[in-house]
């Protein structure tokens, strides 16, 4: 049976963008616009519908505030926005300028290193471009030449964001206007590791040259325990391990910590850049062959094969074996990770149990704490 192909959506700046056209199609015809045609940054066309439309009079036949929304579709992507009503709002103004800024829900910018500058609405470029577009072509049909205002805004942006990257990311008070073709296409690893590049770019931004990833949890929480190292200060790169090192290198960083779980990253002991477990789950493999690195007896590295977690695995060693294993695994680790660094940057590790707490760091991992440490003046 062939596979349902997974279906696309629109992004935050296309719903921008619409509302845009149909708010300003109404300020200067006065007339009720209840769905608009855009063209999106491809060339590609999408029709929408138009809700919520408010409409302010003073002393004019026609309006000088026009508000609307369009509901935000994200197709089979498993995107938090999804329904969300995105608004803009367009007046006229007596600047002669277009101005468009975020309210209510749309985050600002307050980290350098983003798609806009620090205290900008985080508006990204080519949902800019396309509200801008849209504005234009309806001022240069009616021959209007007077100052136009739009604010975008998102009602359920700032609780939505909470869930998000954001504040992370240093964009706070709500979500972000984003879209470079104006399509969604379901999740992908792509949009993982671009996640991933942007968190780099924002301490880098910073001047920092020095960087600290953890793939999960785990490793951040391990982070604040020993060294009162903050989440928002460290890299989250998932399983994505050699391409987070590979961005590292292209953004000419000095040097990379990488910190996580035994469970995790004995994989990388293995050459694995991917540990998500559909590409490769060797655990006990590698830890059985430490072991027999380590001169610990057939006998005991078969027992380890068995093991499900490596958890279970350290429990069944003395504190001697355990160190040995580990010295063997940290090396291995150490050789694939500076193969992936190109020898560019300096590249360390610590591993840790939750049971066991350190296991093992390499040589230039307590260097690279020290660095990172210094150049973000933590104690």
């Amino acid at each position: 049976m062939p596979k349902k192909e997974l279906a696309k959506g629109y992004t935050t700046g296309t719903c921008a963008q619409a509302a845009t056209r149909a708010a300003m199609q109404m300020l200067f015809t006065g007339e009720k616009v209840e769905q608009v045609s855009v063209e999106l940054p491809q060339g590609e066309k999408l029709q929408l519908d138009i809700t919520d439309i408010q409409r302010k009079y003073t002393d004019r036949e026609l309006p000088d505030m026009v508000s609307c929304a369009v509901k935000k579709n994200s197709g089979d992507d498993p995107d938090i926005t999804n329904g969300v009503l995105v608004y803009s709002q367009v007046r006229l103004s007596e600047t002669g300028q277009i101005h468009i800024d975020g309210g209510i829900g749309v985050g600002r910018v307050t980290r350098p290193g983003l798609n806009q500058p620090v205290g900008e609405a985080a508006i990204n470029r080519v949902p800019r471009q396309m509200i801008r577009k849209e504005v234009e072509e309806a001022c240069e049909e009616v021959g209007y030449t007077g100052g136009i205002d739009v604010e975008i805004s998102i009602p359920e942006g700032a609780r939505l964001a909470k869930e998000t990257f954001n504040p992370r990311l240093g964009i706070e008070g709500g979500l972000s206007i984003l879209g470079t073709t104006g399509i969604v296409n379901p999740m992908s690893e792509q949009a993982l590791i671009d996640t991933i590049e942007v968190e780099m770019k924002v301490c880098l931004a910073e001047k920092y040259r020095y960087l600290i990833i953890a793939p999960g949890n785990y490793g951040l929480d391990f982070l604040k325990e020993q060294y009162s190292i903050e989440e928002n200060d460290v890299v989250k790169c998932s399983n994505y391990i050699g391409q987070s090192i590979d961005m590292a290198v292209e953004q000419d960083c000095k040097g990379v910590l990488l910190v996580g779980h035994i469970g995790k990253l004995i994989k990388v002991s293995g050459g694995i850049m991917n540990t998500h477990s559909r590409w490769a789950d060797c655990r006990m493999d590698l830890f059985a062959t430490a072991a027999l690195r380590a001169g610990i007896a057939g006998e005991k590295a078969v027992e380890f094969l068995d093991c499900v977690t490596t958890d279970d695995a350290l429990e069944k060693c003395s504190e001697e074996e355990r160190t040995r294993i580990m010295e063997k695994i940290m090396m291995r680790m150490e050789e694939y990770l500076n193969y992936r660094g190109k020898g560019v940057i300096q590249v360390g590790v610590v591993t840790f149990s939750n049971v066991y707490g350190i296991l093992g760091k390499t040589e230039k991992a307590e260097e690279l704490i020290e660095r990172f440490r210094k150049e973000r003046h933590i104690q």
